[in-house]
């Protein structure tokens, strides 16, 4: 509950809402990926972009059937706490922090770039676009330290627009420029691209795939999860292949590869503003060649604009990422506490923010966007492989678990399960790794410097708290009194026929979802032993009547009730057994009166707090108005 209190959000994310948040992310790296592609692999970046699509697809197989068996953020990382163990959760976790880092940078170094194609020409190139992109990273920074929470409506509504303008862009593009001809000049095998920049540009193109772990990380948050994060991750991919295997080509037939007098062959999606390219806004560079006529202004203001806002979010995305994951990492005693503390009023990982968005701003200095795509591909490629190395040990380690989505394509051998979508993807993810490792040395460098450092800091923290390397040891975090952002969806409210308490109905009422009918009210009327349960009752049933129709009165339409009668100890467990009945969420129940020396509890209550199915909330008011406001506990 305190990392789902640091941005507001509740397990309320419907299949839509997670789609959307996801490809918000995804949609808005084709707004620097085309570009970056296009630099290596020239004519064949919709190939690339197509090859790079088959990955994504067996990569999002994994993520949706690991997330669906355990619907926890951490995405690698808790798959390899499960399969494997805590030294690899780390190190799934470590590349994940490197890919959430560089996301903030890319992202933000690439918002000057199309507000300075619009507006102020210095802000396209050095130092204009790194000193507009810290100050970018500076700025949401700040406002993740205060607490800023996520706009889930702003951020549907971002990536509804943005999808329909791409696909907008798409169809245009079809009609106005589109040039199977031109596609096949632009491809001279093994010259333009070399063949080490087209193997090299296929992990780079990974970067346009981001938003899987958005969607992990969110399962925390999401409606029924088990059947939603799979249903989501399909839309995504489907959505993605959609604009993804057209766009590209559409771009390269606006924007065509063209060779010089001494056979260097450069297109002007691929290079930089300085060169007259579109490299740092390649988006904006289809709109300027799609010749739309009066429309041409106002068109290139409006995706300009957009990609600014996209990318704006995508690095918001980002620090979020990284503010969840610190908390994550420290209560799982993966880093140093400070890290993870909260801001005393602001409750936020202040610390970790900060310094995690300092090395953001760092990796911008240089102003290398092609530096900046490949080593996300380093830290992206790693927590992938890991990902799929995680499914397919979980099929031999645990082969009978429930699994709520299996991935397609599956083989049996020697009675044994094996996900070939999770192997294939992993042969192609770990070869990719490979590529960018041994062909850019100072990606090379950077990315094991920071696997070095990260593994330094681990060992030397777990040594330091007594703990080995690959047990999993949580930090005790202590839940508030009673947390007033939760809402259930089904609330229990248990009263017996001696007394109504408004406090309890009124705790309730907090608790309980505004959208839903979620308040039901049992009353128990106790019949003595030596009576039929069906004895009539009339002056106990009048008065828990009488209960339910006042907290109908308190609670409005929200509220429904029954009253039912218990012989003498039955009442907890009648009230458990209803709450499994209506899947309630909660129970919320006044504290007895005690009387003479008894528990201060009371059977009934004892009982309730024994078997209970879902959260307890005990109320100790008594329907007497105080001045200084109750005290409420609350039992997971």
């Amino acid at each position: 509950m305190a990392q789902r209190r640091l941005h507001g959000l509740e397990r309320v994310l419907g299949v839509n809402a997670l789609f959307s948040t996801a490809y918000g992310n995804v949609g808005s790296s084709i707004y620097y990926a085309l570009g970056l592609v296009a630099s290596f692999a020239l004519g064949l970046t919709p190939v690339v972009f197509v090859i790079a699509g088959v990955i994504f697809f067996l990569t999002a197989s994994t993520y949706a059937e690991a997330t669906a068996m355990y619907p926890e953020a951490g995405g690698s990382s808790s798959f390899a706490r499960r399969a494997f163990n805590e030294f690899w959760s780390f190190f799934a976790a470590w590349g994940q922090m490197l890919n959430y880092t560089i996301t903030i940078s890319i992202s933000a170094f690439f918002v000057p770039h199309y507000v300075g194609s619009l507006f102020w020409e210095p802000l396209r190139h050095a130092p204009g676009d790194v000193i507009g992109g810290c100050i970018v990273v500076a700025l949401l920074a700040a406002l993740n330290v205060f607490g800023a929470k996520e706009t889930a409506g702003l951020n549907i509504t971002l990536a509804v627009v943005d999808f329909a303008t791409q696909l907008l862009l798409v169809a245009l593009g079809l009609v106005l420029v589109f040039s199977p001809d031109t596609l096949i000049d632009n491809v001279q095998w093994g010259i333009a691209p070399t063949w080490s920049n087209f193997i090299v540009a296929i992990p780079v193109a990974m970067i346009a795939y981001t938003g899987i772990e958005t969607i992990s990380n969110m399962a925390e948050e999401a409606k029924d999860e088990t059947r939603s994060i799979p249903k989501a991750i399909n839309r995504v991919v489907i959505a993605v292949f959609a604009i993804y295997a057209l766009l590209p080509a559409i771009a390269l037939s606006a924007l065509p590869v063209e060779c010089d007098a001494a056979g260097e062959c450069k297109t002007l999606l691929g290079l930089p503003e300085d060169q007259g390219g579109f490299a740092g806004d390649p988006v904006l560079g289809i709109v300027e060649h799609l010749h739309l006529g009066p429309l041409q202004h106002a068109g290139e203001i409006y995706v300009g604009l957009l990609a600014a806002t996209i990318l704006l979010l995508a690095t918001n995305a980002g620090i979020i990422g990284v503010s969840r994951l610190t908390y994550s990492m420290g209560v799982h005693r993966q880093l140093p506490d400070k890290l993870r503390e909260l801001h005393p009023k602001f409750r936020t990982p202040w610390i970790g923010i900060i310094l995690f968005s300092i090395v953001a701003c760092l990796a911008m200095i240089p102003g290398q966007a092609g530096f900046l795509g490949n080593l996300y591909a380093f830290g992206a490629m790693l927590s992938f492989t890991i990902a799929h190395a995680s499914v397919v040990r979980l099929r031999l380690k645990h082969p009978d678990a429930r699994r709520p989505y299996r991935g397609p394509f599956n083989l049996r051998w020697r009675g044994k399960d094996l996900p070939l979508f999770a192997i294939v993807g992993g042969i192609f993810t770990a070869l990719s790794w490979c590529v960018v490792t041994a062909l850019y040395i100072g990606v090379a460098i950077t990315g094991i410097t920071w696997l070095v450092i990260g593994i330094g800091v681990f060992v030397l923290f777990r040594r330091h708290q007594g703990l080995d390397l690959t047990t999993t040891t949580r930090v005790a975090v202590p839940k508030p009194v009673i947390d007033h952002e939760a809402e259930y969806e089904s609330v229990l409210v248990a009263f017996d026929e001696r007394e109504y308490v408004p406090d309890v109905l009124a705790t309730a009422i907090k608790l309980a979802a505004r959208r839903h009918r979620g308040i039901h009210v049992i009353v128990t009327i106790t019949v003595p032993s030596m009576s039929p349960i069906h004895a009539s009752m009339p002056e106990q049933e009048l008065a828990a009547q009488t209960i339910i129709e006042q907290a109908k009165l308190q609670g409005g339409r929200r509220v429904t009730g029954h009253w039912e009668k218990v012989r003498p100890g039955q009442a907890g467990r009648r009230i458990v057994d209803e709450a499994k009945v209506i899947q309630a969420r909660a129970i919320v129940m006044p504290l007895p009166v005690r009387t003479g020396g008894g528990s201060i509890f009371g059977r009934t209550l004892e009982t309730v707090l024994a078997e209970r199915p879902c959260r307890v909330i005990i109320e100790s008011g008594r329907g007497k108005r105080r001045a200084a406001p109750r005290a409420a506990a609350e039992v997971a």
